[in-house]
């Protein structure tokens, strides 16, 4: 689920509200999962380079000395107010990926989140693929397919080889702050609005409304389906006309 709470009409405690809302949905055998990423961790991500942009050596050593190692009983999620609400409540349980965490409540929480290998942010050995096992539904309330994570799943499976990067990131192992290096695909959200729009054509797409925001839910299996066959039919014909340009 992604959501942005600011989207609803004047409710009082609305994370509460939804959580409320959609564990009564989901009933007893429902589990939530949203994402609970954490940039701020990372030398790679775009915040970084943001914080970053203008300081000299000095500067961006002391930079890395005050970056917060992450800890997933601890650091707060950067993906909305929605998010790190779940992530605090009752029996919730959360992936240990150092920069793209889920969160989970409900009976197959502990299932979805385990063992999120630390090269895999959100392929087969992520909780997006138990997801896309389980049968999972996607919801979106109040943002728009840019922000649908589980179309990345489908980066993992486009292409035999998709383009990669080395990555970095600080953790709190057994107490003490450690910097991890690992190599992953380069994931590329930059499409995935235009990617959504198309695939309405094709996938069904249940829409309403929560509250005065827009509500859209669809079969993650689907999506990820879809953007597959799209990002190999776009990116790889993309990639295939840059190279003959250059």
């Amino acid at each position: 689920m992604h959501s942005s709470l600011r989207s609803l009409a004047p409710l009082q405690n609305r994370a509460a509200a939804l959580l409320d809302a959609l564990r009564e949905v989901t009933g007893p055998g429902g589990t939530v999962v949203v994402p609970t990423f954490t940039p701020e961790n990372s030398r790679t991500s775009s915040a970084y380079l943001a914080a970053v942009r203008g300081l000299g050596p000095t500067g961006r050593t002391e930079y890395h000395r005050r970056m917060k190692p992450f800890d997933p009983a601890t650091t707060p999620s950067a993906t909305g107010l929605f998010t790190e609400y779940l992530r605090t409540s009752e029996n919730a349980v959360r992936s240990a990926h150092p920069q793209t965490s889920f969160a989970a409540v409900g009976p197959l929480a502990d299932f979805l989140t385990a063992d999120h290998a630390l090269n895999c942010h959100l392929g087969e050995e992520s909780p997006l693929s138990r997801l896309y096992d389980a049968g999972a539904l996607v919801l979106l309330i109040g943002v728009g397919y840019g922000r649908c994570t589980a179309f990345h799943l489908a980066e993992y499976r486009y292409h035999e080889n998709p383009p990669s990067q080395e990555y970095q990131a600080v953790v709190l192992d057994r107490g003490e702050r450690r910097w991890r290096r690992f190599r992953d695909i380069r994931l590329d959200d930059s499409d995935f609005e235009l990617l959504g729009k198309e695939m309405e054509q094709e996938v069904p797409v249940a829409h309403d409304t929560f509250f005065g925001s827009e509500l859209r839910m669809f079969a993650l299996r689907d999506a990820v389906d879809f953007a597959k066959r799209w990002l190999r039919d776009v990116r790889i014909h993309h990639e295939t006309s840059q190279d003959a340009v250059h």
